[in-house]
């Protein structure tokens, strides 16, 4: 009887004792790496699959360490996704990490003009999205066809920013989050305005000047030349509609003013079917309130500032368009133009 009674005092103490040791390295912070280690937890992975995981990226000194670590926190989602540690952390910390799903984010940047190809670059240079499945699920317009039922495809609906994505991430997630920054935006902006015509027409301004206080002259021309019936004559859209077609050559070329492609203002009057790129805010508000001018045609400024001349009527354009062309002829180390432009705008 006592020998018994020893030996179950010898096991409760050896019970105690493993408890005490498991409790203190529960609470030991252990890193078995140098600098900064990632790990990817797939989606469906078991607790289990996730403590092998760990220990043997030297996360946790045990597998069954962090198992009973879950086992505290029990009843709570682990979340799957990419985690960076970078300094030693106990257990519960690991867990409570897994818990809140702070995982890593990388940041892609779209800025204010890149249209559906340019945006697939960008896309593919995150390294984890395709490009070409970003395009197939941007050639879609359900996400924005409540708002713009004229809408072919998301082209101006994928607001210019910079958005936070993880590895889990796919190339719907980010046109959702890119169509959903857009409705804030147009919301914010509060306009009665059919959105389709103001963002085309934005589109059209974001791709002709990148200075900012120039937009709204930019919409004023582009306003007056619509409602004179006058063609845009715009080398952006005679550009997107040779993208489109898979044909651009990185020069506009006398055949691609000459396409009948219906993106083509050259050969089309009105606003082109849709947007040619997304817009960012100042495009947009120039759009929604162009500036009160006379203006019907604008040529690019000598000096390489990027601004432009603005004229009323066509003989003050040309003079414009031969300072311009002189221009680069002598910074080209050739003589004058001969014949003046008559580009319009």
């Amino acid at each position: 009887m006592k020998r018994g009674l020893l030996a179950a005092a010898g096991v409760a103490a050896l019970a105690a004792a493993f408890a005490g040791g498991a409790a203190w390295l529960l609470r030991r912070p252990y890193a078995a790496f140098s600098g900064s280690i990632r790990v990817e937890i797939p989606r469906g992975s078991t607790s289990r699959a996730m403590a092998r995981q760990l220990a043997d990226a030297g996360v946790v000194r045990h597998m069954w360490l962090f198992l009973a670590a879950r086992a505290i926190r029990r009843g709570r989602v682990l979340q799957a996704g990419e985690y960076r540690f970078s300094q030693p952390a106990t257990p519960l910390e690991v867990v409570e990490r897994l818990i809140r799903g702070d995982v890593m984010f990388y940041e892609i940047s779209i800025p204010e003009g890149y249209n559906l190809f340019d945006i697939a670059r960008a896309v593919e240079e995150v390294g984890f999205l395709r490009g070409e499945a970003f395009l197939e699920t941007a050639r879609d317009p359900a996400l924005i066809r409540d708002l713009a039922p004229q809408a072919q495809t998301l082209e101006g609906y994928l607001f210019p920013d910079t958005y936070r994505i993880t590895r889990e991430s796919t190339e719907a997630d980010l046109c959702r989050m890119m169509v959903r920054r857009f409705r804030k935006v147009w919301a914010e902006l509060g306009s009665p305005a059919d959105p389709h015509r103001i963002v085309t027409l934005a589109s059209l301004v974001e791709k002709e000047t990148a200075v900012a206080e120039e937009r709204p002259l930019v919409a004023s021309v582009f306003a007056n030349r619509l409602a004179q019936g006058m063609k845009l004559d715009c080398d952006p859209t005679t550009i997107y509609a040779a993208l489109l077609e898979g044909r651009w050559r990185g020069v506009i070329y006398r055949s691609d003013l000459d396409s009948p492609h219906p993106y083509n203002t050259y050969r089309h009057p009105g606003l082109p079917p849709g947007p040619i790129a997304n817009p960012g805010l100042a495009s947009l508000r120039a759009a929604l309130a162009p500036a009160e001018t006379g203006y019907l045609f604008f040529v690019a400024l000598p000096d390489g500032s990027g601004r432009h001349q603005f004229s009323r009527d066509l003989a003050s354009h040309a003079a414009a368009a031969r300072r311009y062309r002189d221009a680069q002829a002598l910074s080209q180390g050739v003589g004058p133009a001969v014949a003046p432009a008559t580009r319009h705008p």
